[in-house]
């Protein structure tokens, strides 16, 4: 079978009949040419990986665009960047960190929401003066709180080819559609956090009435580090906090 040439297995079992059924809603003739192609981003191996999450621990639903279009950083979960390891240097941010806009903005945002920063101040003298010894210093460590948070980090476009994203999103839709339908069933006051123009495209595949939503734009404007509205939903996560 085409599907058995993913790695299912890196979800978690309550997400089996999900996506087993997402998958057969995909046209088969993209899905066979894709699992014979080697030529895609994250790959069969990892593409599942954001489901390793229990479907009974989703609290939030944080939608990416597309993976990283490098294999060394692509990994199956929205937004991380799997190149990056330690998250500050004695400059401030790490060098990998600043290099990567969104989550250069998105640790920026949560520094300011734990009222390490001030709106008018994110710049790396200030980060460098931080006491960081209670913050997570790796950005597995930053994701993995994430995860134990309950996020759900998708991307809309879960797979990343050489041709325009528009059309693997395309083709993904009907897949993204019944995952959000059963998650829903399952957690029907879950949270989505809808950035930039992913939220019209997601919003879309979201029928089953819901209120739980918040719009904002995307992280790679500088914007999103002190968009209040951002910053008060993310405040009680703390998610920038070491686990001890």
């Amino acid at each position: 079978m085409t599907i058995n040439r993913f790695n299912l297995n890196a979800a978690h079992a309550s997400w089996q009949n999900a996506i087993h059924s997402g998958l057969e809603k995909i046209d088969k003739n993209y899905l066979t040419n894709l699992t014979h192609s080697s030529d895609w981003l994250p790959g069969p191996n990892t593409i599942f990986n954001a489901f390793s999450i229990p479907l009974n621990k989703v609290n939030y639903v944080l939608f990416g665009e597309s993976p990283y279009p490098r294999k060394q950083s692509a990994n199956g979960y929205a937004f991380w960047d799997a190149a990056v390891q330690e998250l500050w240097s004695d400059t401030g941010l790490s060098k990998p960190v600043n290099r990567a806009t969104s989550l250069r903005h998105i640790i920026k945002m949560l520094l300011v929401a734990e009222g390490l920063l001030t709106k008018n101040d994110t710049s790396q003298e200030a980060i460098a003066k931080i006491d960081k010894q209670n913050l997570v210093q790796t950005n597995h460590d930053f994701f993995n709180n994430l995860i134990q948070n309950g996020f759900l980090l998708l991307n809309a476009t879960p797979v990343l080819q050489a041709h325009s994203p528009h059309h693997d999103a395309k083709a993904w839709s009907p897949f993204t559609k019944e995952i959000l339908d059963e998650l829903l069933k399952a957690r029907p006051h879950v949270n989505f956090i809808l950035l930039g123009q992913i939220a019209k495209t997601i919003d879309t595949l979201i029928t089953q009435p819901h209120n739980e939503k918040l719009y904002a734009e995307h992280p790679y404007n500088i914007s999103f580090v002190t968009n209040q509205e951002v910053i008060d939903f993310f405040k009680p996560l703390h998610l920038l906090m070491r686990k001890f």
